[in-house]
């Protein structure tokens, strides 16, 4: 069964994390993506742990689905054959920054030249209308423009800290794949390309903000910044006997139902700081604190039960190793053993969104570097002579021998 977007091409230009992010996810959902590497190859291929060499696991947990390509971009000969590659596709996207895009010569007018319908897609950091349109940006300096590492020290955390995941690049190569979706209906209702850029210090700021805007949301200022539940020190997972449990007691049914389980039902009536929804977002600090002191008299599995009984929303702490053993994920499939050509028996992750009809799927493994460059090249028009000599010049590349 084609997958939402089968039919769509896709040229993909990017590297690390958030731009072959973003194309796996339009690569899942069945469009047709080739990868365009430089000859030494996205950097995520070196990252351990991997099997052999370019292959790491980064890697190949964002480049499924797709084909690669070596052409080195600075060689007239690689550029002229991109742009016969850009004239069969319909969306190109990139993550370097555009003042580098328009020194290669791949700028939105130079592409529009050759492909006036091209949805042409830029993610990189900064708006390109502000002072900080040429500043380079990786995830953690994003995590820092944005906050994050100052929202964790006002928490609590000893010292300021970046969140322990590629949080910006992720949730950013989410939004870019939802502009490229929205851009091809565009397209199909109007017949237009365009130029879309998402930006990852604005694109970040949607998910702080929209809690932690707090009092600035108001002019004038009315409070403070900040959303002091989130802040509060001990929104963390609450120490029992024998571990830690993740638990949210959130509304007053829930923290009647708590009240009851420790034997002080009269405190949800008598103690002003828990009687309604305003009250306890102004004494998160309190409550939370209360709560963690609790639920160190018991233990995990007692706490699990207890609260499950009185429908209070719990979850145990898993680390990843929990996380790969899942009940839940087995029953549903979401990892997959499957067979890759080169680095044999590993994980993949399923797609996150179910569909009755157009199933996304797992069609490719992550491709080798180069390993379709001459099969594609000559898909864009390129005689064999034409690809022999941008192989031979090094200006092309293919992967060397069988899988």
């Amino acid at each position: 069964m084609p997958g939402p977007l089968d039919g769509v091409r896709v040229l993909d230009l990017t590297t690390v994390v958030m731009g072959p992010y973003a194309t796996q996810i339009l690569a899942d959902f069945g469009a047709e993506v080739i990868k365009v590497e430089s000859p030494e190859g996205d950097a995520m291929r070196y990252g351990w742990p991997f099997r052999n060499r370019g292959m790491g696991h980064v890697f190949l947990n964002a480049n499924r689905n797709k084909r690669s390509v070596v052409l080195d971009l600075k060689r007239a000969e690689a550029h002229a054959a991109l742009l016969a590659l850009a004239r069969t596709v319909d969306v190109l996207v990139y993550n370097i920054r555009p003042q580098a895009m328009a020194r290669l010569k791949l700028s939105y007018e130079e592409l529009c030249a050759v492909h006036p319908g091209i949805i042409y897609v830029g993610c990189f950091g900064y708006s390109q209308r502000g002072p900080y349109a040429a500043k380079s940006a990786y995830d953690d300096l994003i995590q820092g423009a944005a906050g994050i590492p100052w929202l964790l020290k006002k928490q609590g955390a000893e010292t300021p800290r970046y969140a322990p995941i590629i949080v910006a690049d992720r949730s950013v190569g989410q939004q870019v794949a939802g502009a490229v979706s929205a851009a091809l209906y565009y397209r199909e209702k109007t017949g237009q390309g365009q130029r879309v850029d998402v930006p990852m210090f604005e694109h970040l700021l949607q998910i702080v903000l929209g809690e932690h805007l707090g009092g600035y949301t108001f002019e004038p200022q009315h409070g403070e910044p900040g959303y002091s539940r989130l802040l509060a020190k001990d929104r963390r997972p609450y120490e029992t006997k024998d571990g830690y449990v993740c638990a949210l007691i959130y509304n007053d049914k829930q923290w009647k139902a708590f009240f009851e389980l420790i034997g002080k039902a009269e405190m949800f009536v008598t103690d002003a700081r828990f009687a309604t929804q305003e009250a306890r977002s102004q004494n998160y600090d309190f409550a939370y604190g209360m709560v963690a002191d609790e639920l160190k008299q018991r233990t995990t599995d007692e706490w699990l039960a207890a609260f499950e009984a009185a429908d209070i929303p719990v979850q145990r702490m898993n680390s990843l190793a929990d996380i790969v053993d899942d009940p839940h994920l087995a029953a549903i499939g979401y990892f997959q053993t499957v067979e890759h050509p080169s680095e044999g028996r590993i994980k993949s992750m399923a797609t996150p969104s179910e569909w009755s009809e157009s199933r996304p799927a797992y069609r490719r493994h992550a491709p080798r570097l180069g390993e379709h460059t001459r099969e594609v090249l000559a898909e864009a028009g390129l005689t064999g002579a034409e690809i022999d000599g941008l192989l031979a010049s090094g200006a092309a590349r293919e992967a060397d021998g069988p899988a």
